[in-house]
């Protein structure tokens, strides 16, 4: 999933139009890519050969430095989305690149407006080699997949890792990336960069002055956020224009309470898979912080940077957020804050899942489209980013995990990224994955988390208007013959 913000709008290496910073998966309502017509799959490392010195369509020879075989003369163009984790650790990927490739041409371009930039270029077949998909305008990826757009990075996984040639790079990454990439059988069409721990954000500092404990319980945050409203602080706030944020804490105490294949279920858009007793029960607990007061007066009008800026300020407790928010925020967070992730909070014993169960998984999507001039190029330029020299100055200047597992020695931790480490050792085997907003983005962004929970959260819907609401969402995108559907297998 991505994480977004900026208003900056310049590219670097390349020179083309002004570009800008990084919005998440995360923003205002996601664009699909309906437009984009079907075409056919191209493999993105096809055998072949040819002239180096004229041959630019990206294929050269193999060689142990080179074994995606790319061909040093032909350009590689790489379009990286500016939000929250900025673009400098993209532009340092690039100066590797045009180190081991000298003849190569690279054009980088960093911008906010990845669909409205892009979909054009997919529907006249000259995508770039490169793109990290993420943000407000995020290409619906199972659209891509689902229209062969995108080509099977599985060259890229099967290829020597850049660190040591013994291991494959699918060898090097963390536990479910590869799996998260995967639509249908084998075929991996998504490289996910960033690892992200989603959950519920807060400040140790604050905490600590209210001399109370992250609760473990509901029962426990309700009165939390009781005791913090006496003190003049709202318990929570969301980016009210932004509501699909609100899953990111929601969608694991569901997994918590009900276990993880309620969230599989909705995944797979099964018939009254929104109907769960665990799904209503955690509606019913969220709207007790609307029904008592305990949201932040004005959040439904605040966008991502406004809440969480009230939050950095000491105006809210508590804000459903990805690991991005530390960078994100990094301007307006005081350095005593203690930025913190908290697992989500239970209902009871009765859970079926342990308090720690927590949300991670890959985010920052990165896609070589099929019809790239050089597709070599762009899975030898994701090669060197998930080298550990990459991955280690990603981790330090965006303070996240990267998909690489490690390379983390030697890096001093901030202290939500020291959090965010600490709950995933917690967590140990209870890490859930929804996939929802993957497989199907606008149904999640727009219809799900605006539509339903966002209009639950400003009190407009309650939580039993919410869910019929939502499973009729879901319901319709279940029967739409126009998408492509996916499940858990």
């Amino acid at each position: 999933m991505g994480s977004t913000s900026a208003d900056a709008e310049n590219n670097t290496t390349g020179a083309v139009d002004g570009v800008g910073r990084r919005d998440l998966i995360k923003r205002s309502a996601a664009l699909g890519l309906a437009a984009v017509p079907a075409t056919g799959f191209l493999s993105a490392c096809a055998s072949g050969g040819g002239d180096e010195a004229t041959d630019t369509s990206g294929q050269g020879p193999k060689t142990a430095k080179n074994p995606l075989g790319v061909t040093a003369s032909a350009p590689m163009e790489f379009v990286l989305f500016n939000g929250g984790f900025g673009k400098e650790y993209g532009e340092d990927a690039v100066k590797i690149y045009e180190k081991n490739f000298p003849k190569s041409k690279v054009k980088f371009t960093a911008t906010l407006k990845i669909q409205s930039t892009l979909q054009p270029r997919f529907n006249g077949g000259t995508p770039p080699d490169l793109i990290d998909n993420s943000g407000a305008e995020q290409m619906d990826m199972g659209v891509l997949v689902g229209q062969k757009q995108l080509a099977d990075l599985t060259p890229l996984l099967d290829a020597p890792s850049y660190d040591d040639p013994a291991k494959k790079v699918r060898d090097t990454l963390r536990p479910g990336i590869v799996e998260m990439g995967q639509f249908d059988g084998d075929p991996v069409y998504i490289m996910y960069y960033a690892y992200t721990t989603y959950g519920v954000w807060y400040s140790q500092k604050a905490l600590d002055e209210l001399e109370v404990e992250y609760p473990e319980t509901w029962d426990d945050m309700l009165a939390v956020c009781a005791k913090a409203k006496k003190k003049g602080t709202a318990g929570w706030t969301y980016p009210g224009q932004y509501p699909y944020y609100i899953p990111f804490s929601l969608y694991a105490m569901i997994g918590k309470v009900g276990g993880a294949d309620v969230l599989k279920a909705i995944d797979n858009l099964e018939p009254n898979a929104w109907k769960h007793p665990a799904v209503k029960a955690c509606f019913e607990a969220y709207y007790e912080l609307y029904r008592k007061g305990y949201i932040l007066k004005g959040t439904p009008g605040l966008s991502h940077t406004q809440s969480q800026a009230a939050w950095a300020e000491g105006k809210a407790l508590f804000i459903p957020n990805g690991s991005w928010v530390e960078n994100e925020s990094a301007d307006v967070i005081p350095a005593d804050f203690g930025v913190s992730i908290g697992a989500p909070s239970g209902l009871d014993s009765s859970d079926k899942m342990p308090f720690g169960t927590l949300w991670a998984s890959g985010a920052e999507p990165f896609v070589v489209p099929a019809k790239a001039k050089n597709p070599s190029g762009g899975m030898e330029q994701l090669r060197i980013m998930l080298s550990e020299e990459s991955s280690k100055n990603f981790t330090s200047k965006v303070k996240s995990l990267s998909a690489l597992d490690g390379g983390t020695d030697g890096i001093e931790l901030t202290p939500g990224l020291k959090s965010g480490v600490a709950a995933l050792e917690k967590a140990g085997d209870n890490i859930l994955n929804p996939r929802i907003q993957d497989w199907y983005v606008a149904l999640q962004k727009e219809k799900i988390g605006t539509g339903g929970i966002g209009e639950m959260m400003a009190g407009r819907l309650t939580p039993a208007e919410a869910i019929k609401k939502i499973q009729g969402y879901a319901d319709e995108a279940a029967k739409d013959d126009s998408i492509k559907h996916y499940k858990h297998t």
